[in-house]
């Protein structure tokens, strides 16, 4: 039973700790994943969000390039896509197309397809898209999603998505755990879809 799964790209696919090491250099800190509690990142430094927003539009395209991907994520995703459609729904703006379709390339990954919508609210690509299932890292657009959608949500849990969830979105620790998941569910779906 094929199912069409939407996927976040950032702090989801990539290592949520992906930006930091570039935030250190440019702004002289000495940060790790714990101390990022809040999604918004110029938060953590001491600088004005023009200047903060100026240094990332300007840095984007490399700290993406150069984004690790998260453990386990090559090996399921790559799994998943013999047996369900991956649409990649992505925050990122759509000029750095290209730049994200070169990294899936270089880190071995398959998309059936990506879309970088620029802002994040993902609730018009996910019901446009009609996705079965939504893989998040930011705590309001899972919460969001799924209730918009009514579509179940895996939110990947870091220090900065600590907030209550409501049922239908559902915590895990890493790649194994989703995909654990993901096997119950669809074997509760496929046991549903016999009885009818």
């Amino acid at each position: 039973m094929r199912k069409r799964f939407g996927i976040d790209i950032d702090g989801t696919v990539t290592c949520p700790s992906a930006l930091i090491p570039f935030i250190n250099e440019e702004f002289g800190l000495n940060l790790t994943l714990d101390d990022i509690i809040e999604y918004d990142l110029n938060k953590v430094v001491n600088v004005s969000d023009e200047e903060f927003s100026k240094w990332f539009i300007e840095k984007e395209p490399l700290m993406y390039e150069k984004s690790p991907l998260a453990k386990g994520a090559e090996k399921i995703l790559n799994k998943w896509k013999e047996e369900h459609d991956l649409f990649f729904i992505s925050a990122r703006g759509p000029e750095l197309l290209e730049n994200t379709k070169t990294w899936f390339k270089k880190n071995g990954l398959y998309y059936h397809h990506i879309e970088l919508i620029g802002s994040h609210d993902k609730v018009a690509s996910a019901k446009y898209h009609n996705v079965d299932i939504f893989l998040e890292d930011k705590h309001d657009n899972a919460v969001m999603i799924h209730e918009e959608c009514n579509i179940p949500v895996l939110l990947f849990n870091t220090p900065y998505n600590q907030d209550p969830i409501p049922n239908g979105v559902i915590r895990v620790n890493n790649w194994y755990e989703a995909n654990d998941w993901v096997k119950n569910w669809l074997e509760k779906s496929k046991k549903s879809m016999a009885l009818l």
